[in-house]
């Protein structure tokens, strides 16, 4: 008798190779496509799920609900709305709260945005504004694009080395997940030493900036001979 078949479990390793640029093909937001004019909560989440509902991974996952931008501006990571009205900056920090949650805790978000908020947020006299960051971004996620295909690409060579050509369709697929899960595992910890970093900074700069706070009202205190 010929040896068992292990059920190969979905598609193929072809399969797979043929599909990687269509699976890839997520939703994004173009620049020009973030509405110059104000937005109430309701159109806010309408406009997020009209672009990003195609990277739900279910049909009951929600793209953006009232209760987390509630919940962002409770964590400040999302500065207050203008009499209940979100503008075109609100829209990109939303933008980037959603691709890192995916990746890193709220509290790291928050090392990372406040940076941009301070210096950046409805700020006419900042370097750069909001809008040519995220253009910036965009345009370089474009390229990343290119390389994440590439990645994958030859993380599935690879495995067909690592299996000697062996038609074992199950064992390859779990060791492409593995190998994916490991490169994931990599950037998330380098992601994570450098908000660390940043933490760390940013406190140092908190402490320093007490300190001359406490020095100036001492020089205020004292009196004048």
């Amino acid at each position: 008798m010929g040896s068992k078949k292990v059920n190969s479990y979905g598609v193929t390793m072809e399969q797979l190779k043929s599909q990687i640029e269509q699976w890839l093909d997520l939703g994004y937001i173009n620049p020009e496509d973030i509405p110059s004019i104000e937005l109430y909560m309701d159109q806010v989440t309408t406009f997020m799920d009209r672009y990003l509902s195609k990277n739900k991974r279910t049909e009951e996952d929600k793209t953006l609900t009232k209760t987390m931008i509630n919940n962002y501006t409770k964590n400040d990571l999302l500065p207050p709305s203008n009499k209940k009205r979100y503008s075109k900056e609100h829209i990109i920090l939303l933008i980037y709260i959603y691709y890192f949650k995916n990746v890193v805790t709220i509290n790291d978000i928050q090392v990372v945005l406040k940076p941009l908020i301070d210096n950046y947020y409805d700020n006419k006299n900042a370097s750069h504004s909001l809008e040519d960051i995220y253009e910036t971004l965009y345009e370089l996620e474009k390229i990343q694009y290119d390389n994440t295909e590439e990645s994958i690409t030859k993380t599935l060579e690879l495995i067909e080395q690592g299996f000697d050509g062996k038609d074992d369709e199950y064992l390859k697929k779990l060791t492409f997940l593995a190998l994916l899960g490991y490169d994931i595992y990599l950037k998330k910890k380098f992601m994570e030493t450098i908000i660390d970093d940043m933490a760390k900074d940013m406190i140092s700069d908190e402490k320093a900036e007490d300190k001359h706070t406490k020095e100036k009202s001492k020089e205020k205190a004292k009196p004048k001979k």
